[in-house]
């Protein structure tokens, strides 16, 4: 499927317009999944809103944010992050997530294959140690757009707010495994920039 993910900073008394406007082009969009939610307390580098559609193909896509566009640089809008990507999500459960959350970063341009080939490896392995994540996804992006050059995109649904901040980010394999990637103080650090954590609220599956 090819995704597109928008993390907009918008004026506050401007949100409930925007969220009205973003949800009636997302739903003619003909997108196969779609969320427009408010992002929750606890994002970092977020945004204000999370726009997330996917598609089963690029031109599709393409259409879509050409009609989104006037939306995208409406007055209202101060700053948006986001990227389009391919990606095959993978289910851990038939029960859907409640929460869903993209994580945007940026590997260093300098970093060895192998050892993006290890970051990406040892990533996707979280969804095997922490139970809350119903299903998944890590993608390479195709174009990102926003305050860095993003190259990747971790998505998850996870079973509530509390699997997202207890066990997940709390789990071992984040704080003793992953987190040396992100880490300045650690030889193995490839991410440099900023990362965008953002989450909201879904009623339906998003990654399916």
């Amino acid at each position: 499927m090819f995704s597109v993910t928008r993390l907009l900073d918008v004026v506050k008394d401007e949100r409930d317009r925007m969220l009205t406007a973003l949800r009636a082009a997302a739903r003619d969009a003909q997108a196969l999944r779609w969320v427009v939610q408010p992002t929750l307390p606890g994002a970092r580098n977020g945004g204000d809103i999370l726009l997330h559609l996917r598609f089963d193909a690029e031109d599709r896509a393409g259409l879509a944010l050409r009609r989104l566009t006037p939306l995208l640089t409406d007055f209202a809008v101060t700053r948006v992050n986001g990227a389009n990507y391919w990606g095959r999500p993978v289910r851990r459960s038939e029960t859907p997530g409640t929460v869903y959350r993209a994580l945007l970063l940026r590997v260093s341009s300098d970093a060895p294959a192998a050892m993006v080939a290890r970051f990406e490896h040892e990533l996707s392995s979280m969804a095997h140690y922490v139970s809350s994540i119903r299903a998944w996804q890590l993608s390479r992006v195709s174009e990102g757009v926003g305050t860095s050059a993003w190259t990747h995109v971790f998505e998850q649904e996870f079973s509530d707010v509390g699997g997202l901040m207890g066990p997940y980010l709390m789990h071992p394999i984040h704080w003793a495994v992953v987190d040396r990637w992100f880490d300045p103080e650690c030889p193995d650090v490839i991410i440099h920039d900023r990362v965008c954590h953002s989450f909201c609220v879904c009623h339906d599956p998003v990654l399916g």
